[in-house]
C-alpha cells in the first residue's frame, strides 16, 4: 500500500426500502425491509482501502470502493461541504444503504 493513502471511516448514514419498487417489481417474503446486513451509524475505520472490512457486505463494497479510493488518495469532491468528504451508496434499489466515507489520518 502507498503510503499516500489516509485512513478512511466509512459510516453508515442511512438504510432506507423503496416499497413501490418491492411490489412492483420483486417476488419476495413478508418482512422484507431495510438492509439487515447494516445499522444506521455504524462505523468502518480502513487503514487499508484495498481490504474490505470484515462484516461489510461484499455489493456495498464493489459499489462504494471507486469513492472510498479517492478520499484515501486525499481527493476532495468540489461539491461536498466538508473536505476529504464524499457521500456514496449502495446501488440495491429495493433498500439501498447511504455512506459518508471521511478521510480521518
Amino acid at each position: 500500500m502507498s503510503k499516500d493513502l489516509g485512513t478512511c471511516k466509512i459510516t453508515v448514514l442511512k438504510r432506507m426500502f423503496n416499497q413501490a419498487l418491492v411490489d412492483a417489481y420483486l417476488q419476495v417474503e413478508e418482512g422484507y425491509g431495510v438492509c439487515d446486513q447494516f445499522q444506521d451509524g455504524q462505523e468502518f475505520v480502513l487503514d487499508n482501502p484495498y481490504s474490505r472490512p470484515e462484516g461489510f457486505c461484499s455489493w456495498a463494497w464493489a459499489d462504494i470502493r471507486h469513492d472510498i479510493m479517492l478520499i484515501a488518495a486525499g481527493g476532495d469532491p468540489p461539491w461536498i461541504k466538508q473536505p476529504h468528504t464524499i457521500i456514496s451508496g449502495c446501488t440495491d434499489w429495493f433498500r439501498p444503504v447511504i455512506f459518508k466515507i471521511e478521510r480521518v489520518g
